[in-house]
């Protein structure tokens, strides 16, 4: 019966599915693939849903991830619910990049949110990447409450 591996322990190879082994010292050989045993970075986007609404022409600037970054996941969190307004999360160009355009209907609950593709990629980020949100369907509720994107990733 053969044994698959995953990215991060793919053997010597550190290609996902091939066999191999990784008995033996270290645990977490030299060759694995990045994001094994990495240590997580968080940066942190906060907006109060104020009178002047953001519309579904504009765009949340969430954050920068560093050169050298491997996305994980994000965490979102709202003081209100977004209402039939949808939310995607990701670069200008591929909007979609980190989270998919859906509704957020979800208050004072910490959600993760995560493109797999995304979440599975084993290559770092070569430049810095300026995260958005984009709005669409309906514009942000005007409440005064909090809206927090949180993306989190490791660099290497």
């Amino acid at each position: 019966m053969a044994v698959f591996y995953t990215l991060e322990l793919g053997g010597v190879s550190g290609t996902s599915g091939t066999t191999g082994t990784i008995d033996g010292s270290p645990v977490v050989k030299p060759n694995a693939t990045l994001g094994a045993m990495a240590r997580l970075r968080i940066s942190r986007g906060s907006y109060t849903l104020q009178a002047s609404a953001v519309t579904t022409s504009d765009t949340l600037s969430i954050c920068v991830m560093p050169a050298g970054a491997l996305f994980m996941f994000g965490l979102l969190s709202s003081g209100v619910t977004l209402g039939s307004s949808t939310l995607a999360i990701g670069i200008s160009g591929t909007a979609a990049k980190y989270r998919a355009a859906a509704t957020f209907t979800a208050v004072h609950t910490p959600t993760p949110c995560g493109v797999a593709s995304a979440m599975a990629s084993q290559t770092p980020l070569t430049g810095d990447e300026r995260v958005i949100g984009t709005i669409a369907a309906a514009n942000l509720p005007t409440t005064g409450e909090s809206l927090v994107v949180q993306m989190i990733y490791s660099n290497g």
